[in-house]
């Protein structure tokens, strides 16, 4: 694994964040550095998964980047077809390659596909999506959600990963510095912080818990349900 050191030298100018190659290459080891209990988070969607596939059904991962879950996966008990999305051809790539390294011999597919652009979901028990939304401009999650919706099947579930804006402005400063303590903590300096915030800032789009949730209703999910709360990282559990 290739340690995350994108943001170590300090750059004049910092670009936008984006899902190329120089990401790919290092994203199994960015994500669990930067991602509050992101092992845990990896064991829970596993067991969710397990709960509500369907044996000859498609389960989803939307912005599936290098597969990880899809990897932990490998021993579920159900006949199902993993279907990775993600619209990073380098991600793609890393997944192939990833996948072939663990011995995955689940049968799978992996599409390329702008979730801006459109999406195509048939035939879904369960369909993830682990800090992806968050990506997708304001302007177009309603109609990915519905979309979603739409391809799922009866009792299906979304499994959605979040990183949350607090409701009271003191609130969100608190809960971003301890997020910036943990990153401390897994060992990123102040350079690579606060360039990394930099790169992020018009990317990454965060919605309120209440507005995610009513984006949920909105598109016709039922009894969406908190599982997972850090700071300002959340996780949603909801049924078709």
């Amino acid at each position: 694994m290739t340690e995350d050191r994108l943001y170590v030298v300090p750059r004049e100018v910092v670009s936008d964040f984006s899902f190329g190659i120089e990401t790919a290459a290092v994203f199994d080891d960015m994500l669990p550095r930067s991602v509050p209990f992101y092992a845990e988070i990896q064991r829970m969607i596993t067991e969710m998964v397990a709960d509500f596939a369907v044996d000859g059904t498609n389960v989803y991962d939307l912005g599936c980047s290098t597969c990880a879950t899809f990897r932990r996966l490998r021993e579920l008990e159900k006949d199902v077809t993993f279907v990775g999305v993600d619209s990073s051809a380098a991600m793609l790539a890393r997944a192939e390659e990833e996948l072939k390294r663990a011995n995955f011999t689940r049968r799978y597919a992996l599409h390329r596909q702008d979730l801006h652009q459109g999406l195509e979901i048939e035939n879904a028990s369960v369909v993830i999506m682990s800090l992806t939304l968050q990506f997708v401009r304001p302007l177009h999650r309603e109609r990915v959600m519905r979309t979603i919706y739409n391809g799922m099947n009866h009792q299906a579930c979304l499994i959605l990963i979040e990183k949350v804006l607090a409701e009271e402005t003191l609130m969100n400063r608190l809960f971003i510095k301890y997020y910036y303590d943990l990153k401390r903590r897994n060992g990123y300096s102040e350079t690579e912080i606060a360039q990394k915030r930099e790169a992020l800032e018009n990317v990454l789009i965060p919605y309120r818990l209440e507005e995610n949730l009513q984006l949920l209703l909105s598109a016709g999910f039922r009894f969406p349900e908190v599982f997972f709360k850090w700071y300002n990282f959340c996780g949603v559990l909801a049924l078709k």
